[in-house]
């Protein structure tokens, strides 16, 4: 499976999906991703610019397009939330989701990556974040901080988790009808759906289904970094049911850097990886055309996969 290269790395300096895609095309990518802030315009710029240069589009992050009467910075992948107690909005993630396996269906990509919500509580990453930051992420304080966030979303989650559950599995019968698989993605926020025992809730209650583990490389260093969960582990427990990896690097807490620019063991992820995963480079900006270029290199002779 070629390498691929999310759109997420410059969707935002264009409004052009021709222009877009044309500047992608010259890193020598072949393998795109469409992001989750993309407008339905921009999609179909890219969707027809792609055919012409014969660039392949294997995946999408939703939201994609856009959902309707939002701005595209206001169109963040967990603006409607799939875990929602309040009906509508659950219905609108939903609604807004299926339009983006609509989407991957038209393009002929073979999966969507899926945010599955949040548990709707106050949480303390960012605090943990800032703690790290300045060289406490083993103090006492730290240490209460994440017990208290542990504790605190265990007592709320269950309510959320049936939401998203039941979120999930209208998708899982939609992205049947449309041979598209999903992706449920390894989070950043403590607070978001799911965590790391969350994923085998999920993959158990829809095994045999249109549903997969997407892995992101950043978010799971992210939750070792803060001595919530090892990285390994998500491969460990995950890893044969995994459908594609969002590959960028980390320094601290500070994700999305192109591959070979953080302190991520990329090497550690190769026994999981077959032919068939779809692997992208999640890099954004200010990541250079020089340091993606430098990663699509690595990564390729690393994986042994074509760029």
């Amino acid at each position: 499976m070629a390498l691929a290269i999310s759109t997420s790395w410059s969707a935002y300096r264009f409004d052009d999906g021709e222009k877009l895609l044309f500047e992608i095309s010259r890193l020598g990518f072949k393998t795109l991703e469409l992001s989750f802030n993309l407008s339905s315009g921009m999609v179909d710029g890219i969707a027809d610019s792609a055919r012409k240069l014969k660039i392949s589009i294997e995946s999408l992050h939703n939201y994609c397009p856009i959902p309707d009467g939002l701005s595209r910075p206001e169109a963040l992948p967990d603006c409607y939330s799939m875990a929602s107690l309040d009906k509508e909005e659950r219905l609108l993630a939903v609604k807004y989701a299926k339009r983006s396996i609509d989407t991957a269906e038209r393009v002929g990509a073979k999966a969507v990556v899926l945010h599955c919500g949040r548990v709707e509580a106050f949480d303390y990453t960012r605090q943990l974040i800032n703690l790290y930051n300045q060289g406490k992420n083993n103090s006492a304080e730290s240490s209460e901080l994440k017990e208290r966030m542990i504790r605190e979303r265990a007592l709320s989650s269950g309510r959320f988790l049936e939401q998203a559950l039941a979120s999930i599995e209208e998708l899982n019968a939609y992205a049947r009808i449309k041979a598209v698989l999903l992706g449920i993605e390894t989070r950043f926020y403590y607070y978001e759906i799911p965590n790391i025992d969350e994923i085998s809730l999920i993959l158990d209650r829809f095994s045999n289904s249109q549903v997969y583990y997407w892995h992101d490389t950043g978010h799971a260093q992210l939750m070792e970094n803060l001595g919530l969960a090892r990285h390994k582990d998500f491969l460990d427990r995950y890893g044969k049911r995994m459908i594609g990896v969002h590959l960028h690097d980390i320094l601290g807490c500070q994700d999305h850097l192109a591959p070979s620019e953080g302190e991520i063991d990329f090497s550690m992820l190769k026994p999981y990886l077959n032919k068939n995963i779809l692997k992208v480079i999640e890099a954004h900006h200010p990541a250079s055309t020089e340091e993606l270029i430098k990663s699509r290199n690595f990564i390729s002779r690393l994986y042994d996969e074509p760029a």
